[in-house]
């Protein structure tokens, strides 16, 4: 499970001083679930999910993840979580296989769990094509599989998506989005942020509203179409972010 708590972060900035870039966010996510953040550019997913995998550390405000305390007990939320995100780079003199080995061997695997995890990971990925293909040879998709077996070669019970799509053409897209889904079905604990609309309508169990740091709204679809009076995902948010302007 996840669950924030008044989680803060303030960055300063020469020119345009304090930015609240997560201002008291408190949410929480179940496990068996897909949680949403949707946002624009901007408005404080990235700075949240990183807040959560412990790559920034709170101004104030915490969060739990799997029953860890992110702020006193940051090593063992990172031993819970697969983390994946766009900025994520790859070693590209390593193969796609060889990368997803090394992380496994970071988090202590064995070989006797560790090839067959890996087998059954290019399996389902569909990355058994270019295995052995350096890293700097992949396109954008290949990649990106190789990203997300990488972050889930030691199985974590929690999972942080940070716009998982992005970039991708239409079919590497509706494959990683099926295995997210598939993620959230074998009982992960699975938070996602996108802004793309559709992404979050047909995928999520339950959705937040990020702007400008804050949220604005959270629940279910049907939840959020009965408070704003509106059918659309994308009239939902709308309204959520002229509401509080």
């Amino acid at each position: 499970m996840i669950e924030a708590s008044a989680l803060t972060k303030i960055f300063h900035d020469r020119k345009r001083g304090q930015i609240r870039a997560a201002d008291g966010v408190a949410f929480r996510c179940e496990p068996g679930r897909i949680f949403g953040l949707l946002g624009v550019n901007g408005a404080g997913k990235t700075t949240c999910l990183r807040l959560l995998a412990t790559i920034l550390r709170p101004t104030s405000g915490t969060a739990a993840v799997n029953g860890f305390d992110i702020v006193r007990e940051p090593e063992k939320v990172r031993a819970s979580i697969g983390f994946l995100s766009t900025a994520t780079a790859l070693y590209g003199r390593l193969t796609a296989y060889e990368v997803v080995e090394y992380f496994g061997r970071l988090h202590g695997l064995e070989d006797g769990a560790l090839r067959p995890r890996i087998n059954a990971l290019f399996e389902t990925l569909e990355m058994n094509d270019f295995r052995d293909r350096r890293c700097d040879k992949l396109s954008t998709g290949m990649k990106q599989k190789t990203s997300i077996a990488r972050t889930l070669v030691h199985d974590p019970p929690v999972m942080i998506f940070d716009e998982p799509t992005l970039g991708l053409d239409v079919l590497t897209a509706r494959a990683v989005l099926g295995f997210i889904r598939d993620c959230g079905r074998r009982g992960k604990t699975v938070i996602f942020s996108t802004h793309v609309m559709s992404e979050a309508e047909k995928l999520c169990d339950a959705i937040a509203i990020i702007h400008g740091g804050r949220i604005l709204a959270d629940g279910t679809l049907a939840q959020l179409r009965q408070r704003a009076g509106v059918e659309g995902l994308e009239d939902i948010f709308i309204k959520a972010v002229e509401e509080h302007a």
